[in-house]
């Protein structure tokens, strides 16, 4: 997604242009030639769940009134206090499952799905 967002071909404000689930297929299969995802579902469904997964830390990172959270660099998870956490997810529960895990395509997702 990155290589495709770098090229800038398939571009499209904070998303991607029609066809580059295709183009995302036919780049996994050179590089992993016996894999056999297809665009649809696998890809699609795959790239779903990362947009997602990143969109609740974003808000989480990024939102209004959400102070005290931080981005752990080394360790690429969200860092803050335990007060704050149970604060939040008792009205964001989608959040809970980042309380101790890692999301490392945080920054190569905030470059294609952020806005300016």
């Amino acid at each position: 997604m990155v290589d495709l967002h770098n090229v800038g071909t398939f571009n499209a404000d904070t998303r991607f242009k029609a066809d580059y689930l295709n183009k995302m297929e036919r780049m996994l299969e050179n590089v992993l030639p016996h894999a056999m995802s297809k665009a649809e579902p696998n890809l699609e469904l795959m790239i779903r769940t990362l947009k997602r997964d990143w969109t609740i830390v974003y808000d989480m990172l990024s939102g209004k009134d959400n102070s005290g959270f931080g981005w752990g660099e080394h360790r690429q998870f969200v860092a803050v206090k335990d007060v704050v956490w149970n604060s939040y997810i008792g009205s964001h529960k989608e959040a809970g499952q980042f309380r101790h895990r890692n999301f490392p395509y945080y920054g190569h997702l905030i470059a294609i799905y952020a806005k300016d």
